[in-house]
C-alpha cells in the first residue's frame, strides 16, 4: 500500500491536514449551488472511523446550501495504481457526490488538458446507478468517455460499497465491490484526441448540490445528506 486514510479520530475532528486540504467557495464550473466550507458541520470525522461530508440547506455566504470538498493536492499524487474507497452514498434529487482524480498539472495547463478520472460519480435521484468517466482534451463535460454500473436491490445509500480503479499504462478499469464494469484505453477516445493519463493525479472527495449533472434539488430532497467514507487507499501496480 502506497497511501491510505482510515479516518480514525474523535467525532468532530477535521480530516488530517497532512493528507487533505479544503477547497472553499462555490461554483466550480458546473453550476453547483453549494458553498463548500472547512467547517466540521460539513466535513469531519464521525468518531466511528468514517469521514462525513454533509450537504445542508442553509443560507451561507450568499448560497442556499453548504457542503464540503477536500483533496490531496500538494500532499499526495500518483501516476497509476489501484485507487479505492469504501463509501456509503447519500440520496435525493440534486445530490451529487464524487470520488475522483485530477491531474497534478492542473494549475499550469488547466482543465481538461490536465485530465480527470471520475472513479465514482452519482446522481442522488438514481440511487442504484454509479458512473465512471474520463475527461481530457476533446472528451470532456458532456462528451466524456463514460460507463455506468447498476446495483441490483437496494441503492448505494443503503450500505457501504467499494469503488475503485486499476490504472495501468494505457488502460484504466473501473470496479464496484471487486467487479470490473468497464475498461478504457486510448482506442476508446474520439479520433485525434490525446490520452493524458500518464502523469500523477491527486484525489478529491466532495458532495455537490445541484449542477449540470444532476439538476437542482426539489421539494422531495431531504437535508442534511451525508456521504460517509470508511477509508481511502492507494496501491501500486506495475508501471
Amino acid at each position: 500500500m502506497i497511501w491510505q486514510d482510515d479516518f480514525d479520530g474523535p467525532a468532530g475532528e477535521l480530516p488530517d491536514p497532512l493528507k487533505w486540504r479544503f477547497d472553499i467557495g462555490t461554483d466550480w464550473g458546473n453550476a453547483q449551488l453549494e458553498y463548500d466550507t472547512d467547517r466540521p458541520e460539513n466535513v469531519s470525522l464521525d468518531g466511528d472511523g468514517h469521514l462525513a461530508i454533509t450537504a445542508r440547506r442553509e443560507s451561507y455566504q450568499g448560497s442556499a446550501y453548504t457542503s464540503g470538498r477536500i483533496n490531496t493536492q500538494g500532499r499526495f499524487a500518483r501516476a497509476r495504481g489501484r485507487f479505492e474507497a469504501r463509501i456509503r452514498l447519500p440520496v435525493g434529487q440534486g445530490i451529487w457526490p464524487a470520488f475522483w482524480l485530477l491531474g497534478n498539472d492542473f494549475p499550469t495547463v488547466g482543465w481538461p488538458a490536465c485530465g480527470e478520472i471520475d472513479i465514482l460519480e452519482y446522481r442522488g435521484q438514481e440511487p442504484n446507478i454509479v458512473h465512471g468517466s474520463l475527461h481530457g482534451p476533446g472528451y470532456s463535460g458532456g462528451g466524456a468517455v463514460t460507463g455506468r454500473f447498476t446495483l441490483p436491490g437496494d441503492g448505494f445509500d443503503a450500505g457501504f460499497h467499494t469503488f475503485a480503479i486499476e490504472w495501468e499504462p494505457n488502460q484504466i478499469s473501473w470496479l464496484v465491490d471487486g467487479q470490473v464494469y468497464q475498461r478504457r484505453t486510448p482506442d476508446d477516445l474520439p479520433s485525434g484526441a490525446r490520452w493524458v493519463f500518464d502523469h500523477p493525479f491527486f484525489i478529491i472527495l466532495n458532495v455537490a448540490v445541484g449542477g449540470t449533472f444532476v439538476g437542482d434539488p426539489d421539494a422531495s430532497t431531504q437535508f442534511p445528506q451525508t456521504m460517509l467514507v470508511d477509508w481511502v487507499r492507494v496501491y501500486g501496480v506495475a508501471n
